[in-house]
């Protein structure tokens, strides 16, 4: 083996870590809690807009494509453009779409809206990851700082369940969207003095930005995402769906011969010799395939099977998102303890016992109280999960490329969450057809607990593959000067 040291040049680092560290927390709040918040404000916006069945899951689906297809490109427009400038460039997307969002009178206006709020995540995410990354030194440090960035971000997720239903309920779905104006805001005004400069234009000036591969990688996985999302509405057969499938592969597979034969690739390929990384992006799709899918889940059967309004299912997320920070706090202790490798193998298979806890608790005469212990599991498995994926997303990875490899592992995460998404969709509806009250209640019920079982065993496989990707032993990680230069050593 040799060991090759990696240098970070930290002369450059805020003077006020912890302020920074809070701010990009903030940020990742911010993008979780969106992606959940319209979730429980679906059916008033449906009924006063006048959705369409079909359309309506666009106002979720188009945040999901949006963000899955650009993400990959914010991830290099961060590296390359600066960190700083990408950061504040989304947070103005953020406020701006969503002032739009909440004045919107049409349907199409506010599909619209989340695809572009998807967008600036895209740039967003990626930006954060990396900003963190290069602020705190890979070890211990940065583990620290993750585990209170992700629990922003578990709490976001499950939190955003809870902000979705009081606004609603109180104030109507349109401030759902205009929540966003005033915390995109506040973030946007703290990031001036806050982050420092990226330069002059960060990374343009030695680098080049490949843009045929940014044009056919956010293409290609932009039409596979709007597959997975549409297939079960147009039908996975249909010419609509086979055509943006087959041209999606098409347009990856250019990416593929752009990359290796680019002198600056967007993705670069000597980066999938990176372990941590490969692992942490199979472990990202798992995650949203299996765990990710409990969201979609219990808000189905909360609502449509308890029939719960929007403000008593946002309370039912309170427990979910309590054990979610736990379980981010308990991930750091355990990848820098005892490794990687059982961090997330243990946060996995704490998850896929709380899905199954679930699947026996679910039935249409469920109190809440009965499948409060599978939903707290779950919250804690996942909290685990989250924080040590990406821990492990930027480990052995320069300074100059945590935006890509962030992008990279946050696509796989994306391409799951849709998959998994789908799939969940199609096995919980299967048998419904035109049903209602009592019936229906018991057959979508019946739906949910098969779909839970497959979510555990999806969430199991990632077990697998952490413990067999990863080794037993962490990188060693040594500092040798006390200023401006951290030497880490990486065994490959």
């Amino acid at each position: 083996m040799s060991v090759q040291p990696l240098s970070v040049d930290v002369s450059h680092r805020p003077r006020r870590p912890a302020r920074v560290l809070a701010l990009l927390a903030f940020a990742q709040f911010i993008i979780a809690a969106d992606y959940n918040i319209v979730y429980v404000a679906l059916p008033e916006l449906g009924r006063d807009l006048e959705f369409s069945g079909q359309t309506l899951q666009w106002v979720v689906s188009a945040y999901a494509v949006a963000l899955g297809g650009f993400m990959l490109l914010g991830g290099r427009a961060a590296d390359l453009l600066g960190r700083r400038r990408m950061f504040i460039l989304a947070l103005v997307l953020y406020a701006v779409s969503s002032l739009i969002g909440g004045l919107a009178a049409n349907p199409g206006l506010v599909i619209a809206v989340r695809a572009a709020q998807g967008l600036g995540a895209a740039l967003l995410f990626p930006a954060t990851l990396a900003l963190i990354s290069t602020t705190f030194a890979e070890g211990p440090e940065r583990n620290r700082a993750l585990a209170v960035w992700a629990a922003m971000g578990g709490g976001g997720l499950a939190g955003g369940a809870l902000l979705g239903g009081l606004l609603t309920d109180f104030f109507g779905w349109e401030s759902v969207f205009y929540v966003f104006v005033l915390l995109a805001g506040g973030a946007l005004l703290a990031a001036f003095p806050l982050l420092p400069s990226d330069g002059a234009w960060g990374g343009l000036r030695e680098r080049r930005f490949d843009l045929p591969g940014a044009l056919t990688a956010t293409a290609g996985v932009t039409l596979l995402v709007f597959v997975l999302a549409q297939g079960p509405v147009w039908g996975w057969t249909s010419s609509s769906i086979l055509g943006a499938f087959g041209l999606g592969v098409a347009l990856l597979v250019v990416f593929a011969v752009i990359e290796v034969r680019s002198r600056d690739p967007l993705m670069p390929p000597r980066m999938f010799a990176n372990r941590s990384l490969l692992t942490a992006m199979a472990i990202t799709a798992v995650f949203g395939a299996g765990l990710g899918a409990q969201y979609y889940l219990l808000t189905v059967f909360l609502q449509d099977v308890l029939g719960y309004d929007p403000l008593r299912t946002g309370l039912a997320y309170l427990p979910l998102t309590l054990l979610n920070i736990a379980g981010t706090k308990v991930a750091e202790r355990l990848v820098t303890g005892v490794g990687m490798r059982a961090a997330l193998s243990a946060g996995l298979v704490i998850g896929a016992a709380g899905m199954v806890l679930l699947a026996v608790a679910v039935s249409p005469d469920s109190a809440f109280v009965v499948v409060l212990p599978g939903i707290m599991v779950t919250g804690f498995g996942m909290g685990v999960v989250w924080t040590s994926m990406w821990i492990a997303a930027g480990n052995g990875v320069g300074p100059d490329e945590q935006g890509v490899a962030s992008g990279m592992a946050s696509v796989t995460h994306q391409t799951g969450l849709a998959v998994g998404t789908a799939l969940m969709v199609l096995v919980a509806n299967s048998g419904t057809g035109s049903l209602d009250g009592a019936v229906l209640r018991r057959e979508l019920t019946e739906g949910l607990e098969t779909a839970y079982y497959m979510a555990a065993a999806v969430t199991l496989f990632g077990a697998f593959i952490a413990v067999t990707a990863l080794g037993r032993r962490h990188r060693r990680q040594r500092r040798t000067s006390p200023s401006s230069e951290i030497r880490v050593e990486r065994v490959v």
